[in-house]
């Protein structure tokens, strides 16, 4: 199945196209400032891209999981030089992206579905998973550590494993709950504000950096300097626990707002 075009008559350029694609956005409302300013702008260009070549949603996606399974798995088994951190940060970074792109090119055509949404779970659910496995493998064979700092990268699997089910989760509910809300509403109530028109503050963006997966990803530049690494690694993961725990209590007391199914 192709994209469905834009308009009739001529196709539209790749600049119309990135146009189209950012008056679609999601609300960067809470998000990370990597996913709002770097990840989501490429991801647009990969988007138009896509949709330019008649590409679908999910050829995109499987391109993500392509691109981010051969980082993971050179982490995994070659040496961390400087060189093997440069390739890893650079198809990370690219997979992600990929992974922004199939999301904007399925609201553009308007091609989106269940099935769609759920491989890009599985997809980002897989490699939130494996990265991790992939550092622990490597500091197991490569690096000089001892043996408790092993418990770093699966620390940070757990975490990562438990806030994406967590997040993934209470996006959910919250869909069933404006559902049922929308279901007992009046006909005269107001309408939701778009949510590319929603207020997303700089600071947030900002203060949640280390909760985005692009830094993530970015970090592995440093993974042929041995113990810079570790450092930077080991302290991502700490703030992204301290991050969990604070979010946990407040995702809860939402899913208790939300009306009955």
């Amino acid at each position: 199945m192709t994209s469905r075009p834009l308009v009739d008559g001529p196709a539209p350029s790749h600049r119309d196209v990135v146009a189209r694609l950012a008056a679609a956005q999601k609300s960067n409302r809470g998000a990370p400032g990597w996913s709002r300013w770097v990840n989501r702008p490429v991801g647009r260009q990969l988007a138009a891209f896509a949709y330019r070549r008649g590409m679908t949603p999910n050829q995109v996606t499987a391109a993500s999981a392509t691109v981010s399974a051969v980082a993971i798995a050179l982490l995994a088994t070659l040496r961390p030089t400087v060189a093997t951190g440069v390739l890893v940060a650079v198809l990370l970074v690219l997979g992600f992206a990929l992974d922004a792109a199939d999301g904007q090119l399925a609201r553009l055509t308007g091609t989106g579905s269940p099935a769609g949404e759920w491989l890009d779970h599985v997809v980002d659910a897989t490699k939130t998973a494996l990265i991790h496995v992939a550092v622990l493998v490597t500091w197991y064979r490569f690096f000089d550590l001892p043996d408790a700092l092993l418990l770093v990268p699966l620390a940070f699997g757990a975490e990562a494993s438990v806030f994406f089910f967590a997040i993934i989760l209470s996006e959910q509910l919250r869909r069933r709950g404006r559902a049922t809300a929308d279901g007992a509403g009046s006909p005269g109530a107001p309408a939701a504000t778009p949510a590319s028109a929603e207020p997303a503050p700089v600071l947030r963006s900002v203060l949640v950096l280390p909760a985005d997966y692009g830094v993530l990803c970015v970090a592995f530049l440093l993974l042929g300097f041995h113990g810079v690494f570790v450092v930077v690694y080991g302290l991502l993961m700490a703030a992204n626990v301290v991050f969990l725990l604070g979010k946990l209590p407040q995702w809860y007391r939402e899913m208790r707002a939300l009306p009955a199914a």
